[in-house]
């Protein structure tokens, strides 16, 4: 049960970051150095990207509860479960969507909206609480793996979690969504690739003991 909740988690990431590669290269009027992948959720094909989220923040969800239960005891066991499911709130993005701005949708006016709408206001709450929480989540790992004496995947973490932090604070800037995009890209590989490893573990564990 462990592995397959865990399995969860480690699909979660690449799908995220797969399927809003892709709408970013094929969608018309998209462009990631002036708009960010939520700006997916809209227009006729936005059904695709609030797909995504929601289908994310399921994933993460289900494999909290992995995490949970592989880590039971261990350093990270109480906080890494709890951050999992918080980068969860991804989901809200595709329930609570953005406003349109940046020539995006095709049609929308240029530049960024003089005022935000409610939904806008809570996409960007739930996208900030999700990504902030992926960031902790990838020192929390880190931390986790120095602790059991896993020293290469200890330093992917917390330059996983750096990188992602400097990235977020970058995202106003010229090409700052580009660059969020690439951040978060490698946040959410390492805690799919963190979360395969565990799994890992944890299956050689149950396998020594059982034969």
């Amino acid at each position: 049960m462990t592995k397959r909740l865990l399995t969860c988690a480690v699909a979660a990431g690449p799908l995220f970051v797969l399927v809003s590669l892709v709408q970013s290269l094929t969608r018309p009027g998209f462009n990631l150095l002036h708009q960010p992948v939520s700006m997916l959720t809209l227009g006729d094909l936005g059904w695709i990207q609030r797909t995504n989220f929601l289908l994310t923040g399921a994933l993460y969800v289900i494999g909290a509860f992995g995490l949970r239960r592989a880590l039971r005891g261990q350093p990270g066991g109480r906080c890494g479960p709890i951050l999992m499911g918080l980068v969860a709130g991804l989901a809200g993005g595709g329930v609570f969507l953005p406003d349109a701005g940046n020539g995006f949708p095709v049609g929308a006016r240029a530049g960024i909206p003089s005022s935000m709408s409610l939904h806008g206001v809570v996409h960007m709450v739930c996208g900030s609480v999700a990504f902030l929480s992926l960031i902790a989540l990838c020192f929390v790992l880190g931390h986790h793996f120095a602790r059991v004496r896993q020293g290469g995947w200890a330093v992917g973490g917390r330059i996983s979690g750096t990188l992602f932090a400097l990235c977020l604070l970058s995202a106003g800037a010229p090409g700052g969504t580009l660059a969020l995009f690439v951040g978060g890209s490698i946040a959410f590989i390492f805690v799919s690739a963190a979360s395969g490893k565990v799994m890992i573990r944890e299956y050689d564990v149950v396998s020594s003991v059982f034969g």
